[in-house]
């Protein structure tokens, strides 16, 4: 039986592994990012139709967070250079949002089964974000880079101008904006013939 139970038990933990999105191939394009993962263009449709939010903006920052990464955590910090001692943050997913922001998510929309893992849901939680971004600190959906200083820093923390002390962010946030900039570019190419598959 415990036998049986190990077989059983490997089996699942395949089948989840196998579920796993891996990251796209071409990720600066984003015409070949939906073509190679056509749910994630379903994603970023509903995203955009809820909350308001264009297609490029999230995508552009949700690169910068993860990589595409579904399973994406800051690196582990060591005592003494070998003794770990845990990860700097508790940022997770492919958003790499907080335990607390996605819980203020999760409280505020009803999506009590979401997962950070899951592209659906950070696609949702992103366009949530952006959205609060734009109503609480009064920042154009479409501005990637300071959509981006807020996700980083938090609607207080960017109200406040904790960004303007981190000399290493300004030129990450206008990365940003470049890609953002460059996706939207793509997107007008390819937009007509993704609507018709997607419908």
């Amino acid at each position: 039986m415990k036998r049986f139970l190990v077989v059983v038990s490997s089996i699942v933990l395949l089948q989840l592994s196998g579920c796993a999105t891996s990251p796209p191939q071409q990720p600066d394009n984003i015409c070949a990012i939906f073509e190679e993962h056509s749910a994630w263009y379903d994603a970023a449709v509903d995203a955009r139709e809820k909350w308001g939010v264009p297609v490029h903006v999230p995508l552009a920052m949700m690169y910068q967070e993860s990589g595409f990464r579904h399973n994406a955590a800051p690196p582990m910090e060591y005592f003494l250079g070998f003794i770990p001692t845990g990860r700097a943050s508790d940022a997770y997913g492919y958003a790499q949002a907080k335990n607390m922001t996605w819980g203020d998510y999760v409280k505020e929309t009803g999506n009590s089964w979401s997962s950070r893992s899951d592209f659906d849901d950070a696609m949702d939680f992103m366009g949530w974000y952006i959205y609060k971004t734009h109503k609480i600190n009064g920042v154009s959906k479409w501005d990637a880079k300071n959509q981006y200083l807020n996700y980083h820093e938090g609607w207080g923390g960017y109200k406040r101008g904790s960004y303007k002390a981190k000399k290493w962010l300004i030129p990450v946030a206008n990365k940003v904006d470049q890609r953002a900039r460059r996706y939207a570019a793509q997107y007008g190419q390819c937009k007509d013939e993704l609507d018709s598959s997607w419908w």
